[in-house]
């Protein structure tokens, strides 16, 4: 049985950050990631471009330099290895916990991606874990077909293809003008009545310019009813269409699983979602365990990135050494 001071759940940036801080303070730790470092961002788009400014993205006052100013997905995950590759942090990629529990010190269940069980014990741990295993269902009849995704990856193979995409935000509109420029008849369901404010805005008028030229079809007030075979059946202003289809994105967002920290006895608020944890040094109501990164958001995605995220690592080290 391996003993580690921190045992940190997740291998993302903010697992990553909050590494680097207890590193920076004297303190040992170790990440378990079920994937491998930044899984998240590795299943992002091939075309993706981050929100934030390379410095908003970096960890453990290590510069990420690149030419422009906001980076692309390959050039993100340039950094990251070489951060954890050049601090040599420790990480047991393909590895998932199972399992927490608490006597003195905390005892940590995993099993490897072999199928091998391990166990660690911890003066404490660290929750890290994101959002992006857990789609939103639609909920409805046909979305198990192998037609339907909620991610999208790259725009190529639907070349001369019919795609519908549900949803209007950011990841609908990034999806629906790659998927135009690679050769695809776009249609874009989205329930409210006009464009979401949380669209970039230098996206925009792009997304705008191909919808006035009818070159995407954008369906406000329109909800998917059904998926079938070679056609998606939407209700919009109590009318019912069916249109032919071969693919379909539900962009409909993602929540966190909640059911490890809850197994830890952390409290979980029903409505909100967000774990209880004190802002101040991120301790939830379990002594010795904290959360990090957009775990501590609860429901709302949109209220942590990885630009305040990365700061959480500095309240958990500095909480570590004052109760030492």
């Amino acid at each position: 049985m391996e003993k580690v001071e921190v045992l940190i759940i997740g291998g993302g940036p903010c697992g990553i950050a909050t590494y680097l801080s207890l590193k920076n303070q004297g303190i040992s730790a170790l990440i378990i990631e079920k994937g491998n470092i930044v899984h998240t961002l590795s299943r992002f788009p091939t075309h993706q471009t981050f929100f934030s400014t390379s410095e908003k993205l970096e960890v453990g006052n290590i510069p990420f330099i690149i030419e422009g100013r906001k980076p692309k997905k390959h050039q993100a995950l340039a950094y990251y290895r070489d951060v954890v590759k050049r601090n040599k942090v420790s990480i047991h990629s393909f590895e998932e916990v199972l399992k927490v529990t608490k006597n003195k010190d905390f005892l940590v269940e995993s099993i490897t991606k072999g199928g091998e069980q391990k166990q660690y014990k911890a003066n404490a741990v660290v929750v890290a874990t994101g959002y992006y295993d857990q789609p939103n269902y639609l909920s409805i009849p046909g979305e198990e077909l192998e037609k339907v995704s909620h991610y999208f990856f790259e725009g190529h193979k639907h070349f001369n293809q019919k795609v519908v995409i549900v949803g209007g935000k950011n990841s609908s509109v990034d999806a629906a003008l790659e998927l135009e420029k690679c050769g695809a008849e776009v249609t874009v369901l989205y329930r409210g009545n006009s464009y979401s404010p949380s669209i970039k805005p230098w996206v925009l008028p792009e997304f705008e310019a191909l919808v006035r030229s009818e070159t995407i079809d954008m369906k406000f007030q329109a909800n998917i009813i059904e998926i079938k075979e070679k056609s998606v059946i939407y209700e919009q202003l109590g009318d019912i269409y069916e249109i032919d289809n071969d693919f379909v994105y539900a962009m409909t967002g993602y929540h966190p699983d909640h059911s490890l920290i809850k197994s830890m006895g952390v409290g979980v608020d029903d409505s909100t979602g967000r774990p209880t944890f004190n802002p101040e040094t991120m301790e939830t109501n379990i002594k010795g365990i904290y959360i990090a990164g957009v775990i501590a958001a609860g429901n709302n995605a949109n209220e942590i990135f990885i630009e305040n995220g990365r700061f959480h690592g500095d309240l958990i080290a500095k909480n570590i050494i004052s109760t030492r």
